[in-house]
């Protein structure tokens, strides 16, 4: 990947037919998290994490809150999504987006690292892999690089903001 660097009033970055796949298999995954019904999802530990609850002392409130919010929690991550997918070159290439699409970006990216955090049980003391010997050392490479993508994501933004190219 080239990392995204302001470009004007844009962010630019380049992802190469590889990354482009990954992240377009991500997607996937959580647009189909997002959308499956409750009782096929269960008690996801996910979907926990993406959707918190809004109390933690009183489950009515919780529950009374999750039911205001839950949907436009929803339909929002499914929005995001849809501008990731919209503006992700499928087999690879530039990245270029205007500030809203950028925010729809980071947040997309938080909710990809979400999700894979949650599924690994990443805590503070998580390391990248040295070396990559099975799938869990790929998955938790894919964190590391989303986390990096997300964070040359947020350093152009500043530098657009400033007003540095």
């Amino acid at each position: 990947m080239k990392p995204f660097r302001a470009r004007g009033g844009d962010v630019v970055a380049r992802l190469d037919p590889a990354e482009a796949t990954v992240v377009g298999l991500l997607l996937d995954q959580l647009e189909q998290l997002l959308a499956a019904d409750a009782e096929d999802v269960g008690d996801d530990p996910v979907l926990a994490r993406l959707l918190p609850d809004g109390h933690r002392g009183d489950p009515e409130i919780a529950a009374d809150y999750r039911e205001l919010t839950e949907s436009a929690l929803r339909s929002g991550k499914a929005d995001d999504l849809a501008v990731v997918r919209a503006t992700l070159p499928a087999a690879g290439g530039e990245v270029r987006l205007d500030a809203d699409q950028a925010a729809a970006w980071l947040r997309s990216t938080n909710d990809l690292r979400l999700a894979l955090g949650t599924r690994l049980d990443i805590g503070e003391d998580t390391e990248p892999p040295e070396e990559i010997t099975g799938e869990e050392d790929q998955q938790l490479a894919v964190y590391y690089w989303l986390t990096a993508v997300q964070g040359s994501l947020v350093d152009a933004l500043v530098a657009a903001r400033a007003g540095r190219s």
